[in-house]
């Protein structure tokens, strides 16, 4: 069977992660220990979750801006209406994740309903949401949160992290909706051609607001998590997480003009700057290095990505 170009571009993208876990393991013997993996999975846990709602909206020709700002709004309401308004944990998570979910479908009203395209609308919204955030928290952080609510984010379950099993089930789920459903077949055709997708009866507005409210859930989710992990809430929290959520996406060869990407591309992706990440820490090499190469293996795998498509469409 003739392997798509796409296959061969997450075949190499595997291939140069499996090459950088070997090299970056003979730079530091503490990179390729069982502790350092499992708190490298822990640690991209968050990003992860937002990286693969941000695969659909980039499949679909879109871009979320605004998922840094959700996940710090969300995370402050979580802390404040369990602190101040006095309401249960478990209900304050819930009306974190519907708020995280009502601003994503927000972005996906003003896109669809108003024409706004989804660089500016999304910009717009940052800010506001980021706003909203620092209001709200006053410049005050929440702290004190119960025991049973830190094994979320601290808490391991048959010796791995507790988020890294909510990061692989979200996994499957968005893998099997992007790939096997008739909501992700419309995804990718909204991606490739939007006019075409409407004559062919797509309701493309009413997937397009689905899939930013899709993305407020998991910037939300990804907050819970972010504050049982680190014991406290701040209204700067997600900042620039927007940023490596779309590097990680591009890295896995999801198309920057939509209608093509798969989820486990942008897996690979996340596995691989995290993997330099830490691997280079381990090593001494300070963050700009590590910004550096992170920016030269970004841009050598968009290289690849457009030869290997290149090569396939001939």
């Amino acid at each position: 069977m003739r392997i798509s170009a796409f296959a061969k571009y997450e075949l190499g993208l595997l291939l140069l992660a499996c090459l950088s876990l070997v090299v970056l393991a003979t730079l530091s013997d503490r990179f390729f220990t069982i502790d350092n993996l499992l708190n490298q999975a822990r640690l991209m846990a968050e990003i992860g979750l937002v990286s693969l709602a941000m695969t659909l909206v980039i499949v679909s020709g879109g871009i979320d801006l605004s998922v840094g700002s959700i996940l710090g709004l969300s995370a402050m309401l979580l802390g404040i209406l369990w602190r101040d308004a006095g309401l249960p944990l478990p209900v304050s998570i819930a009306c974190a994740l519907a708020a995280g979910t009502l601003a994503g479908l927000t972005n996906g009203i003003i896109i669809t309903r108003f024409s706004v395209p989804p660089l500016i609308a999304t910009l717009a919204t940052l800010a506001l949401y980021r706003g909203l955030a620092e209001g709200i928290s006053q410049a005050r952080s929440v702290r004190g949160f119960p025991e049973w609510f830190m094994m979320l984010g601290q808490g391991q379950l048959a010796g791995v992290p507790s988020q890294v099993w909510i990061l692989g089930l979200v996994s499957v789920l968005t893998s099997v909706a992007l790939g096997l459903t008739k909501a992700g077949r419309a995804i990718y055709a909204i991606g490739s051609n939007e006019v075409a997708a409407r004559f062919s009866g797509v309701a493309v507005d009413r997937v397009k607001v689905a899939i930013y409210g899709l993305s407020g859930f998991t910037a939300a989710l990804a907050a819970v998590i972010f504050v049982s992990r680190v014991t406290t809430t701040r209204s700067d929290m997600g900042t620039g997480i927007e940023l490596d959520a779309i590097t990680a996406v591009v890295l896995g060869g999801t198309s920057i003009f939509g209608g093509r990407g798969t989820v486990i591309g942008t897996i690979l992706g996340l596995v691989l700057i995290q993997a330099l990440k830490s691997g280079l820490s381990l090593a001494g090499v300070r963050g700009d290095g590590t910004v550096v190469a992170i920016g030269a293996v970004l841009i050598a795998t968009v290289f690849l990505s457009n030869l290997f498509l290149r090569h396939g469409e001939g």
